[in-house]
């Protein structure tokens, strides 16, 4: 939450940061020994000057898994509960070991907590939309702030390596993207038969029974975007683009369900990290409607877990559940 406390002033962090970073940059052309302690780097609104070598860093968001799997200098982080299930063990340990300067949402950022641990570099990895419950400005009289925030869910990847890349750690996200995408042909090559020619839907796990309404995802979305990575062709669009994942997803009401997905062939579904689906899913599945489709009548229909990932090392576990869940139509 935000505090009501005073700050100290801009001009002694100011003051302190010229003094961790040796007051040099590479375009003063002076102390050139100290030339390459700054850096300019691009975020998603212009250019900012930060660390050549981040050694105390506070990260938000979608930044908090990229930066604990990039073995970055953390020193503090926000609650990132949703992305626990897809942690390694040492990454949870990690995780469980850092100390927490913001919440789930942006609107809980700990200022205070935040200038406690003595960033050099703030990542502030939350969608556009809520960006403005962050006091930006109050973060930046701590330390250089870099906003990289989620787009279309499938960004993912893109958005790590510059998350990555700001921390100083863009070696370790190579090795990871390598391994993501040697895994993934390998796959490609094992279900391009199977998959040939067959139209994909997906319903995802955000509809709200209260409204009647289910959850579709086109490609690009949540659910969609890491099985494409094998091979697999997700069809449609939405009706309407509104924006961020509204690019890529609807809530249709559950009577146009024939209307939405009477067209595939297979579909994908989004199930919770044990296999079971969510109540917003179950509604869908135990729907009269679901079971008419032809996708559903032929038996055609995968359930998947872990489609939130959004890191590649955190990927792999989602492409061993599509792996598992796809297996079936090896043998049809």
């Amino acid at each position: 939450m935000r505090s009501a406390l005073p700050w100290r002033t801009a001009g002694a962090v100011a003051l302190a940061l010229a003094l961790a970073t040796g007051c040099g940059t590479a375009e003063s052309g002076e102390q050139p020994a100290e030339a390459a302690a700054t850096r300019t780097f691009t975020v998603d609104d212009g250019e900012i000057t930060i660390p050549a070598d981040p050694k105390r860093v506070v990260a938000t968001g979608y930044a908090v898994p990229v930066l604990i799997e990039a073995d970055a200098a953390l020193v503090g982080i926000s609650t990132w509960k949703r992305g626990l299930p897809l942690m390694s063990e040492e990454d949870l340990a990690t995780y469980d070991g850092l100390e927490k300067v913001a919440g789930e949402s942006a609107a809980e950022t700990n200022y205070e907590a935040i200038a406690k641990v003595k960033p050099d570099l703030i990542v502030i990895g939350v969608p556009k939309p809520v960006l403005a419950d962050v006091d930006i400005e109050r973060l930046k009289s701590i330390a250089p702030v870099a906003v990289i925030g989620p787009t279309v869910p499938s960004a993912w990847r893109e958005l790590s390596r510059r998350q990555s890349d700001a921390a100083g750690r863009s070696e370790n996200f190579d090795a990871a993207k390598t391994a993501y995408e040697k895994k993934a042909a390998e796959l490609t090559a094992k279900y391009k038969d199977a998959v040939s020619g067959l139209k994909f839907g997906h319903v995802g796990a955000y509809g709200d029974i209260s409204d009647g309404t289910f959850h579709r995802e086109f490609s690009g979305s949540w659910g969609p975007n890491i099985i494409e990575d094998v091979g697999v062709t997700y069809y449609g669009e939405v009706k309407e683009k509104t924006g961020g994942s509204g690019d890529v997803s609807e809530y249709p009401s559950i009577e146009e369900l024939p209307k939405s997905l009477g067209e595939a062939d297979a579909i994908t579904y989004s199930v919770q990290d044990d296999g079971t689906p969510s109540e917003a899913v179950k509604y869908v599945l135990d729907s009269e409607l679901w079971k008419g489709l032809p996708a559903v009548k032929a038996g055609k229909v995968f359930p998947i877990r872990y489609t939130e990932a959004a890191t590649y090392e955190s990927a792999m576990k989602t492409l061993d559940a599509v792996d598992e869940a796809l297996a079936p139509l090896l043998a049809s």
